[in-house]
This record gives C-alpha cells, structure tokens and sequence, in this order.
C-alpha cells in the first residue's frame, strides 16, 4: 500500500462525518485505529496483518475507496488540503491563501509538478478545481439564506461581489440569485465535484 507500513489511504473522505463513517466500518472489522484525519488512518497494525480485500469491499460500500497509486495518493491530498481550506473558511482567510504556495507547503512538492499531475490526471487545472469548490460553497451559503452575497464574497476570498457573480455564473450557468430562486437547484457533493 505504501511506504508509511500502518497508513491506509482513502478516498473521497471530505468531511467529519466521513471520518466518522471510515472509523465505524473499519472498528467493526476489528481494526485498531490509532489516528483517522481527511483521507488517511492509521492503524496499528501493520497493513501486511490487515483483511484488505475486505477492508477495501467494506470501504467501498459506503463511498469510499483505497488508494494504491502514489500518483492518487498525491491528487487526493491536492483535493483534502483545497476541500479543509475552503470548508474552515471562518479560520483561514481564503483571499490571502496562494494555493500555489499552499499545496507545495502542505505537500512538500513543487508546484509546477502537482499542477501538471493534477491536470493531467484530472482534466482540469487545481485553480479550476479551486473555483469549483468556492462555488458550492457558495451554493451552500445561498441556500441556507444565512448571508449577503457581499458576507459570500468575502469569506470565500472574493475580491468583489461583481468576481464572485462571474465565477458563479461561468460554473454553473445561474446568476446566484436565479440558483437561490431555483428550487431545483441541487448541489453537489463536495466529493463529487469535477
């Protein structure tokens, strides 16, 4: 699985609830977690001592799903660290963060070759994806009427109303108050976008 003899990598893990789900499936599997943060456990076995077929079916069941690739393993953590970022918007201000910088610090990569890997694997760039998860976010914020667009556009790093409504507009094809009138405006789950 990796280098790191105890740490299964999972995918698609977003948010609390999915560390949460991981943890009940593998504890009912009997394996022994010594740490679970966003797509990655610790266990305290080795995984050579571990049920991974089982593991991976149980996983898989509920949405998620193992990673082997060292490749993905880097993709998926591109997508926890941007997900962590944009979902803890109260504690870190998204107009300050270069995501560039960013990711390479978290990652401990250079920047030119995460890019190119992500883009490559993914089909789009991680400023894109970035966008992406800014917008269902503001998706999320607009449904639930709990603020301005002005309070959108600021937590969510915009440097104006006007920049957010063009995104807004480019991604998903509504201006933010047509989604907000559109009752069958659904959104994504932030697993699921790309």
């Amino acid at each position: 699985m990796d280098d790191q003899k105890n740490i299964l990598f999972v995918k698609n893990m977003v948010c609390g609830r999915c560390i949460r789900v991981v943890r009940e499936d593998l504890e009912n599997l009997g394996v022994e977690i010594k740490s679970i943060i966003l797509g990655e456990v610790e266990t305290a076995k080795p995984l050579t001592q571990l049920p991974i077929n089982r593991i991976s079916e149980t996983l898989q069941q509920s949405g998620f799903e193992l990673i082997e690739d060292n490749k993905a393993k880097i993709i998926e953590k591109i997508k926890k660290e941007i997900i962590s970022a944009i979902q803890q918007y109260e504690k870190v201000n998204l107009e300050e963060i270069n995501f560039s910088s960013y990711l390479s610090d978290k990652l401990n990569k250079d920047y030119p070759y995460l890019s190119y890997l992500f883009s490559k694997t993914e089909g789009i760039t991680i400023e894109h994806f970035v966008i992406m998860q800014k917008i269902e976010k503001a998706k999320e914020f607009l449904k639930y009427g709990e603020l301005t667009l002005s309070e959108i556009a600021y937590w969510l790093g915009y440097s104006s109303v006007q920049h957010l409504s063009r995104q807004f507009k480019n991604i998903t094809g509504f201006t933010a108050s047509q989604y907000k009138s559109n009752i069958n405006s659904h959104r994504k789950s932030i697993d699921k976008v790309i």
